[in-house]
């Protein structure tokens, strides 16, 4: 079992749309928000500052902890890939460092093949995971719901 893991995770909403990293599997193209896994001695927000280097190549601000989500492998439809994980994720509101201009980073997920600006007004057209932003995320780049969301898809 590769057991539990902790995540951390940036919301970045500008001008309607959300950044997200550009991914691509054997079923086509889907969508995560920057950031990853915490290493060892690594704070959380360290982490997702790191990430964010990595993978969107920008510097970021933190803000407030909006949302915490559980991924239990084995209850979801990657099951058979992800039936040992059980990560927390912890998503930060946050917002780019004055002239940072994201682009596919130095370091990107294996999987990654660019980032993406997608309209909070189009989210039914695409893959975005977690599924459950879909219906936090308003139109207007208000953040709903509560905190923490379980086991949530």
């Amino acid at each position: 079992m590769r057991g539990l893991r902790n995540s951390a995770k940036a919301i970045i909403i500008q001008d309607g749309k959300l950044l997200c990293t550009k991914n691509r599997d054997a079923w086509g193209d889907f969508y995560l928000l920057p950031g990853g896994g915490q290493e060892p001695f690594e704070t959380l927000h360290e982490a997702l500052r790191r990430e964010c280097r990595e993978e969107i190549g920008a510097e970021i601000e933190i803000g407030d902890l909006r949302y915490i989500r559980e991924y239990i492998g084995k209850n979801h439809e990657f099951a058979e890939w992800d039936g040992d994980l059980h990560q927390i994720e912890f998503m930060y509101e946050c917002a780019l460092r004055p002239g940072a201009m994201p682009q596919n980073g130095a370091v990107p997920d294996s999987y990654q093949t660019g980032i993406a600006w997608l309209a909070l007004n189009e989210f039914g057209k695409v893959r975005l995971y977690p599924q459950a932003l879909k219906k936090l995320l308003m139109e207007d780049g208000v953040l709903l719901g509560p905190v923490y969301l379980g086991d949530a898809g």
